[in-house]
């Protein structure tokens, strides 16, 4: 199958670099396409949810302590998170707003420096995955937990409170032209309007590693069921980086206490995976964990950082990351380039 999009106007990096980017990404082949042909399967109504539901796990950065996220109705518009630790300390909107930083992760905080929450990619993606408006996410640090299937039980935790409309209809926002971002290593991120009369987000996500994971490239419309799939796919780290934060790493007070595991991690190395990939393509051999995981908990993720409504459109994504996809985010905005759908 073979896809092409306009690259739009430039807003980030040199065209001339983004051009070259362009045909990088043109002549991967794409390894996996789950499109739909109606809508996507979400509520044309604002959501929230019918009740509380928690989930505990290890924590990311503290494993020794036991974390908990607790996903609660709201009757406040947006995404919020609600440090119960910090009484005094106002609810932090889940927006571009508040991105403090994106160099390892997303950490989004508001007011006292004390205030946040780290590593929010792999929560606040549900809001885009799962179709839910309005949601207060109650946690005891700023430390979330973490888990052996990823994202999974969070879904799970939000599928048992159950998604329930409210009596308004939901908001949908685009971009009003088509515009890419240029990153500084052969990156680039694409977003293109919505078509008329589809309120459907698409995303083609391509990944290239100099190692076992290789060139890796996804087309999918964002649907209950792919975002689904999506969720239990684990981040992933070479050999390398794990062996540095299992020696000279444990000198350090950001890596020391990490709760990463071969579980609840992907671990690849130049010529192997230590661990079982998950999503393998029968046919070619292919294991797609890394690319589901940037696409699903990464990337969407990003995009749910636009408050003002579920975006709609199609989003092209090449090697980028973080950085990259928060720094696209605030520009659309600063740019004035997002608009309601009527």
């Amino acid at each position: 199958m073979s896809v092409t999009y306009p690259q739009g106007r430039v807003l980030l990096g040199e065209t001339e670099a983004v051009r070259r980017a362009y045909e990088r990404f043109s002549e991967q082949e794409i390894d996996e396409t789950l499109l739909c042909d109606g809508p996507a399967g979400f509520s044309s109504k604002r959501t929230t949810l019918a009740t509380e539901r928690s989930v505990t796990g290890s924590g990311t950065f503290y494993r020794r302590a036991k974390r908990t996220l607790t996903f609660c109705p709201s009757e406040n518009p947006g995404w919020w998170i609600d440090r119960g630790d910090l009484p005094e300390q106002m609810q932090i909107p889940v927006s571009a707003r508040n991105i403090w930083t994106s160099a390892r992760n997303i950490v989004l905080r508001c007011g006292n420096p004390h205030n946040y929450l780290r590593m929010v990619e792999h929560i606040v993606a549900l809001r885009l995955g799962m179709g839910v408006d309005d949601l207060v996410i109650r946690t005891d640090s700023g430390d979330p937990p973490l888990f052996d299937r990823s994202s999974l039980d969070l879904v799970e935790a939000v599928e048992d409170a159950k998604i329930v409309e409210r009596d308004e209809p939901a908001r949908f926002v685009t971009v009003k032209e088509p515009v890419t971002f240029g990153g500084d290593r052969g990156d680039f991120l694409t977003f293109l309007p919505a078509e008329k009369g589809r309120n459907v987000l698409r995303i083609d996500c391509a990944i290239d590693f100099n190692s076992i994971i290789g060139k890796q490239r996804i087309l999918f419309d964002v649907t209950p069921e792919t975002f689904r799939k999506g969720a239990f796919a684990r981040t992933n780290a070479s050999r390398r980086q794990m062996l540095f934060v299992k020696t000279v790493g444990q000198l350090m007070a950001d890596t020391r206490n990490l709760g990463y595991t071969p579980d609840n991690i992907l671990i690849h190395g130049k010529k192997k995976w230590y661990g079982k990939p998950r999503f393998e393509i029968p046919e070619t051999g292919k294991a797609l964990e890394p690319v589901w995981h940037r696409a699903v908990l990464d990337l969407l993720a990003a995009i749910a950082l636009i408050d003002t409504g579920r975006f709609v459109g199609t989003v092209v994504s090449y090697r980028a990351g973080h950085t990259l996809d928060c720094r696209a985010v605030t520009l659309l905005y600063i740019n004035r380039l997002l608009t309601l759908v009527a």
